[in-house]
């Protein structure tokens, strides 16, 4: 493609992204210097690369796929997006509630972008620093287990019999004892010997503690999205029942969320996923904008915007780099 095939693609894009109508060669013709039959000829080229196409008998075109490919990765100009202010920002992101900052980020993209907003929370950590076992019922016992951080995760253990405060004492105690700094990975391979000192009804409830800890956590839990609702406003969207319902199944299912913003976080910097060009986004017409963010410098997990392909790049792009900046500060500033 030459220099002007890019510009007369770029402002196809720009102006379909605006107004959401097939454009027409004379509405690109009072934009550039070129006669209506250059600019068809031009499109004619486009449409045969397979970067435009017109939808049903229009004689406009709109971007396929591919062509928002092509915009994104050579011929957008992300716009300057302004920062929150610094006190606002410490109110949003709190640094002393990781949970909170999380549902905060999912928020805050949902909010600026208008689109759904969504964050794969950090990963568990499996290295305890105290663990403490409660007794429910008489066969249900809270599994509370502090991280080094000073995180606190809770898991249920279904049990065979009912423990007795004292035993579940005995329990964590022999636990924060031996095994307090490691990850329940290195307890399970290091526990054998050990608990061959304990009774067969305390070495099972410690084996249960350690299959917990070790546990891949519900998609429930690795997943905040935020703003599913602002999608019914989008028309390319909300116009099509079905396309409506496998959206809605994704973020119900979130198998193919997880898969997407798992890859994503293996990336570097924000990442562009077009429905009908990336095989991780599982609908056309729908776009996905992602970045990982970290702590400390390690990266821990992945947020994003979901919304249509025809959404604006160039605003999203900032939107969901300077969120990703925002979350990792906070998240760091936790740790510290």
């Amino acid at each position: 493609m030459d220099e002007r095939a890019n510009a007369l693609l770029k402002a196809l894009v720009e102006r379909y992204i605006a107004d959401g109508q097939p454009v027409g060669s004379r509405t690109l013709s009072k934009m550039f210097d070129l006669s209506p039959a250059t600019i068809r000829n031009v499109m004619a080229d486009l449409e045969e690369l397979g970067l435009i196409h017109s939808p049903h008998t229009s004689a406009g075109r709109i971007p396929t796929p591919r062509g928002y490919r092509l915009f994104v990765d050579r011929l957008l100009s992300a716009r300057r997006f302004e920062v929150l202010p610094e006190e606002q920002v410490r109110q949003l992101f709190p640094a002393t509630e990781p949970v909170r900052a999380v549902n905060t980020a999912a928020a805050l993209l949902s909010n600026l972008s208008q689109f759904a907003g969504v964050v794969l929370t950090p990963k568990r950590s499996q290295v305890f620093r105290q663990i403490e076992f409660i007794r429910l019922s008489d066969t249900r016992i809270l599994l509370i287990i502090v991280t080094p951080d000073g995180d606190v995760q809770n898991r249920i253990l279904f049990v065979s019999r009912d423990y007795q405060p004292q035993e579940l004492l005995e329990a964590s105690n022999f636990f924060n004892q031996h095994f307090a700094g490691m990850s329940f990975e290195q307890v399970r391979h290091t526990m054998a010997n050990e608990l061959a000192t304990l009774k067969e009804d305390i070495s099972r409830l410690m084996q249960a503690a350690v299959e917990a800890g070790t546990a891949e956590p519900d998609s429930d839990e690795t997943v905040v999205i935020s703003g599913e609702s602002k999608l019914l406003d989008v028309s390319d969207i909300a116009s099509d029942m079905q396309r409506l319902r496998r959206m809605f199944s994704m973020f119900e299912k979130k198998t193919d969320l997880l898969h997407l913003l798992d890859v994503s976080t293996k990336a570097q910097g924000v990442q562009i996923y077009i429905g009908g060009d990336s095989h991780l986004v599982p609908m056309e017409d729908v776009s996905v904008v992602t970045a990982p963010y970290g702590v400390d410098g390690q990266v821990v997990g992945t947020l994003g915007v979901i919304g249509p392909s025809r959404m604006a790049y160039e605003r999203v792009i900032p939107i969901v780099d300077i969120t990703a900046r925002l979350l990792s500060n906070a998240l760091s500033h936790n740790t510290q």
